[in-house]
């Protein structure tokens, strides 16, 4: 089914007006955006997984879309239009598309609600510096998808610490076990302190007998 269609079967005979979500996943299209126009002004979640996108020239001014899916298109540039007509944007989802440079995602730096970023799978998360890069460049992100270690929190405690903490963890639980393998060294009906005492009362018994002699 082709886009233009899709929009219409989803609307449900409902207006534009009152569609707050809109999921297009896996229709057909030419390349770019059709069938959704500026009418969906309510709209906070718009979805395009897979749809044969080239470019989002035309995707209208939405001013409350939030969330915004585009992952396993083919969109190599022109996010200046993203920037100019949705501006309230907090969530990206760019995974899966051809962004080599990270010039290429320089114009979401005028998205200043951007919390949100997914590249996973994109050429540009290949850079050596591709995480403090994108967090230079956008410094208003809080998420940024793209690495093999997946979701990756801005100021979060670096897996060094985390190593750390846990490190010492499992110290102190080889220290109970060491303790617990000492204590299974004495016999069961040994009463090690007991030992002790015997062999503190020989030493004296024995130191007696010197004195006699």
């Amino acid at each position: 089914m082709d886009m233009k269609k899709r929009v219409v079967l989803e609307l449900r005979n409902r207006p534009p007006s009152e569609v707050k979500e809109l999921v297009l996943d896996n229709c057909r299209s030419n390349g770019k955006v059709e069938g959704i126009t500026a009418e969906f002004c309510n709209l906070e979640l718009l979805s395009l997984i897979s749809v044969g996108l080239c470019s989002v020239a035309d995707v209208p001014k939405l001013d409350k879309l939030k969330k915004l899916e585009l992952s396993d298109n083919r969109i190599s540039g022109g996010l200046e239009v993203l920037a100019e007509r949705l501006v309230n944007l907090t969530h990206l989802n760019l995974s899966g598309n051809k962004f080599k440079d990270i010039s290429t995602l320089e114009p979401l730096k005028k998205l200043p609600q951007l919390k949100s970023l997914d590249l996973f799978n994109c050429e540009v998360t290949n850079l050596g510096d591709y995480r403090d890069s994108i967090f230079k460049l956008l410094p208003q992100l809080t998420y940024l998808r793209g690495c093999e270690r997946g979701l990756l929190q801005r100021e979060s405690p670096s897996e060094d610490e985390d190593g750390e903490v846990n490190g010492d963890l499992d110290s102190e639980e080889d220290e109970d076990e060491e303790d617990e393998d000492e204590d299974e060294v004495c016999a069961p009906d040994e009463d090690p302190a007991a030992a002790k005492g015997e062999k503190r009362k020989r030493d004296v018994d024995d130191d007696g007998e010197d004195d006699e002699d």
